[in-house]
């Protein structure tokens, strides 16, 4: 059917919302797609939900040329099979939990591993029934402390996960890559740009992680990219460790009096003033800054870490949060802040602004066996033999040439630091530049820790049970019509590009008299009949800058504008994304968009 704007549930807005921080939540809201209900959470209307189905159909599309099936669970789980994995505990304070009547436990789904992993437990009993590939579109519910950007971090939002369950790696192996190849169609016919990096599986566990990012300023995720071809998350980047140096011959450690020095700066103008180096100047580079933090588990306990790093760079808390987990002996959902003066005041070992592992192994405050017990992790640059100017745990005191491994160790090598612009791409294609973007899909395999959760079994080749493998694979749906509006806009309004636009056309009726809006019903009519889909704007007393405003805000690709031309039996068929507009006989109107619509 046509839809007349004078009947279509549509009121479009002239100011932007005073909640709305990016361009895509101001479009959206204004052009009326979506409005909101409350903070992080949206109601979509009729021009919004056809662009959503749009994207919808796509995935669906793609999802069944690789032989993945739909199925549909609910949002509404209960405890017991996030218990089974621990996730009830482990996603902490962004899971939505609540109780029925009965005081029994249940929450709003954020993923549905567990889901998946028991209906196929339950109906798939031989290796013979693998592979299999499932998939929904489903309501998600996170508790995002801060939702922000409209639809891009929102507390409920729309996403397609799918599971692939095979025997072996080799079959997880072939299932990531159709769904990964699966993606990568999905994001060319959305219009969407997207940069596949290596990301680390966080929470979700597993070998191998990659996501798909839409390079955008208004991104959240940072990652880097380098000539050569080298793309990653931030959170995913190793660093090039220094080759071990020979301490062989290292003059020993000392003391020395520094006072008034508790930052890096202080430091490194006093030991430049009073301490010569064999060759140039001390710079921070040379300094070993032990930073202490406070993690939290996703049980509330409050953990405190602290991390050794070089003093020329600033700690990331996020790259920390990604990669701690593992030396914990911890998945789930970890919390990374600063250590207060109350964490310290608990281990008086640790002097504030004069932190350092000890003089030697014998007096270690930090690292294995020393006397705080607390973790004590490195950044990568920190190999045995390099020498450092630190804290001696006293106040207005440091040590100079403490030596890697000879005076002091430590428990872990983590990835704690920023990555700067122009470090080495870990796998030597060179130099890192950094970009941000939207977080579009992620696919994992996770190999078998769900499985063995909730005993996913099967009866292999050799009649004995074997472990299934499962890989997980995330597409954002209403990110991507977020995402879409971001980046297919200008000062007017948005332009959808033409697969997921909510009409084919945007017919525009303009003038007073009866012949203009017969026209243009008739025209509509037959674009409609040719298999076009089309908003015919047939408000009889709303001027032609309103519906030209509107024409240009809602972004239908192609907008036939019928006015003052008619009289010279020509219409005006403008191009939303160009501005190109030409005349055109009336009688060639139809086949003219046909054309425009077919490209």
């Amino acid at each position: 059917m046509v839809l007349r704007l004078s009947t279509l549930f549509l009121r479009t807005l002239r100011e932007d919302p005073a909640d709305a921080d990016v361009a895509s939540h101001r479009l959206l809201v204004r052009a009326g797609y979506i409005r909101r209900a409350a903070p992080g959470i949206y109601s979509w209307l009729p021009l919004g939900l056809r662009v959503l189905g749009k994207v919808e159909t796509i995935i669906r599309e793609e999802m069944a040329e690789i032989g993945a099936q739909e199925v549909h669970f609910p949002a509404l789980l209960p405890r017991e099979p996030y218990e089974a994995s621990n996730r009830w505990t482990e996603y902490g304070d962004n899971l939505f939990r609540l109780q029925d009547r009965k005081g029994a436990d249940y929450l709003l789904a954020p993923t549905h591993e567990e889901m998946f992993t028991l209906l196929v437990k339950d109906l798939y009993s031989s290796y013979k029934d693998l592979p299999v590939s499932l998939f929904q579109i489903q309501n998600k519910y996170r508790d995002e402390a801060r939702p922000r950007a409209g639809l891009l971090r929102g507390r409920e939002f729309i996403m397609k996960d799918s599971y692939s369950f095979d025997i072996d790696d080799e079959g997880l192996e072939a299932s990531y890559q159709a769904h990964r190849g699966a993606y990568l169609r999905i994001f060319e016919r959305l219009g969407l740009d997207v940069v596949v990096v290596s990301a680390v599986s966080g929470a979700m566990g597993g070998s191998k992680s990659e996501e798909f990012l839409h390079p955008t300023p208004v991104g959240e995720d940072t990652y880097v990219r380098s000539a050569g071809g080298y793309a990653a998350n931030v959170e995913a980047v190793t660093t090039v460790a220094p080759e071990a140096v020979d301490y062989a011959n290292a003059p020993a450690a000392q003391v020395v009096d520094t006072p008034d020095t508790p930052t890096i700066d202080t430091l490194v103008a006093d030991v430049n003033a009073r301490f010569a180096k064999d060759s140039g100047e001390w710079t921070a580079a040379d300094t070993l800054k032990n930073v202490v933090l406070a993690v939290t588990l996703p049980t509330g306990e409050r953990q405190i870490v602290v991390v050794g790093v070089p003093g020329d760079r600033a700690v990331d808390l996020k790259r920390i949060e990604a990669n701690i987990g593992s030396h914990l002996e911890m998945s789930g959902e970890l919390g990374v802040e600063a250590a207060t003066d109350e964490d310290l005041k608990k281990h008086p070992g640790l002097v504030k602004g004069y932190i350092g592992p000890g003089l030697n192994r014998d007096d270690a405050v930090l690292g294995t066996e020393s006397s705080t017990g607390l973790l004590y992790l490195v950044d990568p640059r920190v190999v045995a033999g390099t020498a450092w100017i630190t804290g001696a745990n006293e106040p207005g005191k440091h040590v100079l040439g403490l030596v890697a491994e000879r005076d002091f160790g430590w428990d872990g090598v983590i990835e704690a630091v920023e990555v700067r612009e122009g470090d080495e791409a870990p796998d030597g294609s060179g130099p890192l530049e950094a970009a941000r973007g939207i977080e579009m899909g992620h696919i994992f395999q996770l190999g078998r820790k769900y499985a063995e959760a909730l005993g996913l079994k099967v009866l292999d080749a050799n009649g004995k049970l074997a472990t299934v493998t499962m890989g997980s694979y995330g597409v954002g749906v209403t990110r991507a019509v977020a995402a879409l509006a971001e980046s297919n806009r200008d000062e007017k309004g948005i332009i959808w590009p033409r697969a997921v636009a909510p009409a084919d056309v945007h017919v525009v009726a303009t003038g007073r008299g009866d012949e203009v809006f017969e026209a243009a019903a008739k025209l509509s009519g037959d674009l409609e009949a040719a298999g076009l889909e089309v908003i015919y704007d047939d408000r009889p007393k709303v001027s032609p800058g309103v519906k030209f405003g509107d024409a240009e805000l809602i972004g239908v690709p192609t907008i036939l504008v019928v006015g003052r031309g008619l009289a010279d039996g020509v219409v005006e068929i403008k191009d939303r994304a160009t501005g190109e507009a030409e005349n055109v006989p009336v009688a060639e109107a139809v086949e003219y968009v046909l054309r425009a619509a077919r490209g």
